[in-house]
């Protein structure tokens, strides 16, 4: 049986493109997908002007499953995220770590026929996530990128409940790093430019907030254990490593083709550690959606119609910096 479906791509010019893929019948552990919303991240954006299909924050309900599927079965809700494939069997894979696999498979480097901007799938079981019931789709898709990305700096780096930690930006990732960490226990600051969003970030679980737009000195009290930096570059390190507490430790949660440069004196004398950090490996990640749906963090979200039409209008929204704060498209049927 061949499958044939709807997907959505990037081109060469950033012209989002209605088209169609087919695969072969299922083999092995495949599973058949119905694709039921499609978080629009900000990694969507590198690769608009790609000749592959978008989307990498996917819900959906199997339809069909392959010979070697063990667990799951028509009906169920899944999830699927960045990572596709690994080898399995290196030692980044038996221990858990996955995600550094030297073979592993992600979004944009492989499987161009297929992403979550689409009517249907088919990916493997082994990478597939089944969704709690109390979390809805509008709130799961966001989690299967950037909700797995910033959980898994917290927990996998052991961020303990009685510490301070920083937030940097209150955007996409951020919004959801003070949800996380304030539900873990955690004493949340929050930074940003402006005033215009603590009101918001209060309510999203910070404890403090501080507008740093011109500012040279910070004085925010007991230092930081953790700083979470989800802007879309680089900020002001020498304003950042005044309220870092010795041994402390730094993700830089974004994307710049900028060399990262640091103040070395104050970072070798409060022996900071600049943590890299990516999504979350498969058994982080099915904690972190128990974690979310337990506690209820909920991504800000706006909905739009999986067409060509909402998500041109979403990638524009989310290329300008006015999305507040993830995009989730929705088949025509349940927009």
């Amino acid at each position: 049986m061949m499958y044939t479906f709807t997907v959505f791509k990037g081109s060469k010019d950033g012209t989002i493109i209605k088209s169609t893929t087919t695969k072969p019948d299922l083999t092995g552990d495949q599973v058949y997908l119905r694709i039921t919303a499609s978080g629009i991240c900000g990694t969507d954006l590198h690769v608009q002007k790609a000749d592959m299909v978008l989307g990498h924050e996917g819900t959906g309900v199997v339809e069909e499953i392959g010979p070697q599927v063990k667990h799951l079965k028509k009906g169920d809700r899944i999830g699927f995220g960045y990572q596709h494939d690994s080898c399995g069997s290196c030692q980044s894979c038996l221990s858990g770590r996955e995600t550094f696999c030297d073979q592993r498979v992600w979004y944009s480097e492989a499987d161009y026929d297929q992403g979550s901007l689409a009517s249907h799938a088919v990916w493997r079981e082994a990478f597939l996530f089944k969704l709690p019931a109390a979390l809805p789709d509008v709130y799961a898709a966001p989690l299967m990128c950037a909700g797995g990305t910033v959980f898994n700096a917290l927990r996998m780096y052991d961020i303990q409940p009685t510490q301070r930690v920083g937030v940097v930006g209150v955007g996409g990732l951020g919004h959801l790093a003070i949800q996380f960490a304030a539900k873990m226990g955690c004493e949340v600051i929050v930074f940003s430019g402006t005033d215009s969003k603590k009101e918001e970030a209060m309510e999203l679980g910070a404890d403090e907030f501080h507008a740093v737009k011109g500012k040279k000195t910070l004085d925010i009290g007991r230092k930081l254990d953790c700083l979470v930096v989800t802007t879309s570059n680089h900020p002001d390190w020498n304003l950042y490593l005044q309220v870092m507490n010795h041994g402390s430790t730094i993700f830089p949660l974004y994307v710049s083709e900028e060399p990262l440069v640091l103040p070395s004196l104050k970072f070798l004398q409060s022996a900071i550690r600049i943590q890299g950090s990516v999504i979350a490996a498969r058994y982080m990640h099915n904690e972190m959606l128990e974690f979310a749906s337990h506690h209820k963090i909920h991504p800000v979200t706006e909905t739009f119609p999986m067409t060509v039409d909402g998500i041109t209008e979403a990638m524009k929204k989310l290329s300008e910096g006015k999305m507040r704060y993830r995009a989730v498209a929705f088949p025509e049927a349940a927009a």
